[in-house]
């Protein structure tokens, strides 16, 4: 029984996720509206079984997918390929080539054979934009493509094989000279012509999908209807052909049905799988790439409990009314995962919640395309929520996105804006207000499980709160210190995108365990005496690496977050206490490397390795003597090189081009404090 409760003790964390995987399956398949099932079991090509079957309500007969594939193949074959022509690339040849010919081609030639050679040239450019040329080379499945080109003022129709591609230029070029008896001249006609022929036409991706969408949309998916109480199949009749694709049909039409007692549990049955699927994927997703989230059974439990949130208030409004479905603000979502974690995982978690509610609402597709491309739009437009003018912004953002989908979706579906809903309209302004009440509910959210946004960075970034106070009165050198640091580490996470408010913070706190000690540390030593005259290296080391320690337990009793407390626990990674480290080992070679190391851990985000950079740079800078810009520059890249051929950013996920960035900034910031001027040559 001990070794029961024992196992219980050590996996209750896992345990408590499998249960609340559990319930919020059950949960999420309970709140779901019921619908119903086609009662007959069939299979193509046997007998139907059953009673002889009528219609039970007028319906259409679907047609079959290899039909739709067909015509949908057929489409595609056909569809014409859009190029954009550049109208004033022609002239601007003509004119250059009319400059270029007299350098190209010797004045000892006789005017006759001059004025030959100039309209061969003239015969070559008309050849060459008499359809266009493209400005990269393009492969096609077929080069009897139909092509419509568009310019300005023109618009017309040719054959993709009638356009110019680079590659072509030199074959072109011979054929007419050889066609004009001039291919003596190859070389210098080739010359001129690789130097000014230039590419009017750029290959319209986002027209021509747009046009093979359309031609797709027009598809119809159905060829005839059956009237009510018409035949459909007789008992022991074949299933196949025109009888099986009537009876696909009308179990298609059942599925907007109430659910029969017959086939309920299996329904249920099915819906808990896809259910436990969609929820599995986003635990596996947390487990995968956001173990300390998973970890963490406060931040799992608050995520899954926006999921049902949304599922909640979203099943509500289709019991009520399902054209009301629009008013529910489904972008709040991303907005407070956000908030309160990454832009990826409010991403993630957002398009599973959309995928589940695919399920229960009517036009599934359309919702779910206008959600997810409203929940992207959420994330790529929101980056300071603390910010109210942002949010507004971003609102608005969302609510044109929405309207403007749905336009695109009843003009694809209706063919014209005749009948349009505009009441639909009005919901989406509706769903956007509410989108605005995410301010209280994250204030809401912070208070009821204990994370930290935006908004509470913002709170503890403020210099007069007692923690700083404290800092300032008993260590003012490490705080001056810490707030040039957070001025390096906010322009360089604003140069690469990284959380600026966050690492500001983090910069501003890094640092506090050298409240305990402040005299130990040279920034606050005014007085001239330096207390580790007194100690040995290695003591002095042991007192420069606890401050670490010590900010960590400072920042614990004053309830500081443990996205803080990160930056204080990784500011200098495992790195060397490198002063004193070099001052024992000229007396003593024999000494422990680790007794002069920081305990770490390395720096695991871009925040937490930009504020190590910046921490290191801006320390250091007060050794430099006589700064110039050429001092300051070697000194930032002898820094931060040697953090990374330390291994320091090893956990973090920042690139070579990002550290590049940082460089650029920290070197810039520094010449400004040091009122660098431009070296004059002597």
């Amino acid at each position: 029984m001990k070794d029961v409760i024992n196992n219980l003790y050590k996996n209750h964390a896992l345990i408590y996720k499998v249960l609340l995987f559990i319930s919020a399956t059950v949960l999420i398949v309970y709140l779901f509206p019921k619908q119903g099932k086609f009662k007959y079991n069939f299979e193509q090509g046997k007998p139907w079984q059953s009673e002889n079957l009528y219609a039970p309500f007028d319906f259409a007969i679907k047609k079959t997918s290899e039909e739709i594939n067909q015509e949908k193949q057929l489409i595609e074959k056909q569809a014409s390929l859009y190029f954009n022509i550049d109208d004033t690339v022609e002239d601007k040849v003509r004119t250059h080539y009319k400059d270029a010919f007299h350098e190209i081609f010797p004045d000892s030639l006789s005017d006759v054979k001059l004025n030959t050679l100039f309209k061969t040239g003239e015969l070559l450019l008309d050849k060459l934009y008499d359809n266009g040329v493209l400005n990269e080379n393009y492969s096609f499945s077929e080069d009897k493509k139909s092509v419509i080109l568009n310019g300005q003022t023109t618009i017309k129709q040719t054959q993709f094989s009638n356009l110019v591609q680079q590659k072509d230029l030199t074959s072109i070029v011979n054929n007419v000279l050889v066609s004009n008896a001039q291919e003596v001249f190859q070389t210098q006609f080739l010359a001129l012509f690789f130097d000014i022929v230039e590419p009017n036409l750029t290959y319209n991706k986002s027209l021509t999908d747009g046009a093979l969408l359309e031609d797709l949309n027009r598809i119809a998916y159905t060829r005839g209807s059956i009237k009510k109480e018409t035949l459909i199949i007789s008992k022991g009749e074949v299933v196949e052909g025109e009888k099986y694709q009537t009876l696909e049909s009308l179990k298609n039409e059942y599925k907007s049905q109430v659910w029969t007692a017959s086939n309920y549990n299996w329904v249920i049955f099915a819906y808990t799988l896809l259910v436990s699927l969609a929820l599995l994927m986003l635990l596996l997703f947390l487990r995968k790439y956001r173990l300390d989230v998973f970890n963490n059974n406060t931040k799992v439990t608050f995520i899954f409990f926006n999921v049902i949130l949304m599922v909640l208030l979203t099943t509500l409004v289709i019991s009520y009314n399902s054209k009301y479905l629009y008013v529910v603000p489904i972008c709040i979502l991303p907005l407070v995962l956000k908030a309160f974690f990454d832009a990826r995982l409010g991403l993630f978690t957002h398009v599973i919640t959309v995928v589940l509610l695919g399920l229960i609402v009517p036009n599934s597709y359309e919702y779910m395309f206008l959600q997810i491309i409203a929940g992207i739009v959420t994330i790529l437009t929101v980056s300071e929520l603390y910010k109210r003018a942002n949010l507004f912004i971003s609102v608005g953002q969302i609510t044109l996105i929405y309207i403007i989908a749905y336009f695109a979706f009843f003009v694809i579906h209706e063919g014209s804006v005749d009948a349009i809903h505009w009441e639909t309209f009005g919901l989406f302004v509706l769903c956007g207000l509410a989108t605005l009440f995410v301010q209280p509910l994250i204030y809401a959210y912070e208070k009821l499980f204990g994370l930290v946004s935006d908004v509470s960075l913002l709170e503890l970034s403020d210099t007069n709160s007692k923690l700083l106070k404290e800092l300032s009165n008993k260590a003012p050198g490490t705080f001056h210190h810490s707030l040039n640091v957070a001025n390096l580490a906010e322009a360089a996470a604003n140069e690469i995108g990284a959380n600026a408010m966050l690492i500001r913070v983090g910069a501003l706190y890094h640092d506090i365990g050298k409240m305990k000690n402040p005299t130990f540390f040279t920034e606050n030593q005014s007085t001239g005496i330096n207390p580790h005259d007194e100690l040995s290296s290695i003591e002095s080391a042991n007192v420069i690496i606890d401050h670490v320690i010590d900010g960590i337990e400072i920042a614990r009793k004053n309830n500081l977050p443990d996205r803080v407390i990160d930056f204080i626990r990784t500011h200098h990674g495992t790195s060397l206490v490198y002063y004193f480290y070099k001052k024992e080992k000229a007396i003593n070679e024999d000494l422990n490397i680790e007794d002069f190391m920081y305990p770490g851990p390395k720096p695991f985000s871009k925040e937490t390795a930009i504020l190590m950079m910046c921490d290191s740079v801006e320390a250091a800078s007060k050794s430099l003597k006589e700064p110039t810009s050429t001092k300051i520059d070697k000194f930032v890249e002898n820094i931060i090189n040697k953090q990374m051929e330390g291994g320091q950013f090893l956990n973090a996920n920042i690139t070579f081009k990002e550290i590049q960035s940082i460089k650029k900034v920290l070197k810039h910031k520094l010449a400004n404090i040091y009122h660098l001027r431009i070296e004059y040559p002597e």
